[in-house]
């Protein structure tokens, strides 16, 4: 499944796009340092878990897509990947919801990529998957990434003290959230309407 507005492409990840991405990860990694996921030191006695290769997060990624709980997408502009974004936690039941996370290249940021790129992920998830709330947890020190769920209407809802490993330590995180009733034309065409 592709998603597309214009310039802007979501496709799953693949295992060819190692060369692309490890690039841009590698070109970016003093710019996102402070806002990627780490973990923790293991408990004393237990030896540390090592990073998984490329290879093996894709597997990861997409066995996690086969099994409806995740929707790992790199985002394509002018046919260059530049980022990723991941729909992740994806609960059904009673609360048909999900979490975003996202990165992108900083050389292509603050151009209305990512906020279009999230957009079409919220589209897609309220309007073909049936989900009915969507969260961005970001830290409170990450402005770029807070412009990009206020511009497109996320509602502030608060807090949550040391909610994930970053950069070394637990850090705390603001949640922004969404839901279908907020966005019943699609969240896409609210945000270019505004």
């Amino acid at each position: 499944m592709e998603l597309r507005d214009g310039e802007v492409l979501l496709r799953p990840i693949r295992m060819r796009d190692q060369k692309a991405w490890q690039e841009a990860s590698r070109r970016n990694r003093d710019w996102l340092r402070r806002w990627e996921a780490t973990v923790p030191p293991p408990p004393p006695g237990r030896i540390p878990g090592s990073r998984p290769t490329y290879r093996q997060m894709v597997r990861y990624l997409r066995g996690e897509a086969g099994a409806g709980r995740m929707l790992p997408f790199v985002v394509v502009f002018r046919d260059q990947l530049v980022g990723q974004l991941t729909v992740g936690g994806i609960t059904w039941g009673s609360m048909c919801s999900a979490n975003i996370g996202y990165w992108i290249d900083e050389g292509v940021a603050g151009r209305g990529i990512m906020p279009t790129a999230v957009a079409l992920a919220v589209d897609h998830c309220f309007q073909s998957m049936g989900l009915h709330r969507i969260e961005v947890c970001i830290r409170p020190e990450n402005g770029p990434s807070r412009r990009v769920v206020e511009k497109l209407g996320f509602r502030s809802e608060g807090m949550r003290p040391r909610y994930l490993h970053i950069d070394g330590d637990w850090r705390d995180h603001l949640v922004y959230a969404l839901t279908a009733e907020e966005v019943p034309g699609g969240l896409l065409r609210s945000w270019r309407t505004r």
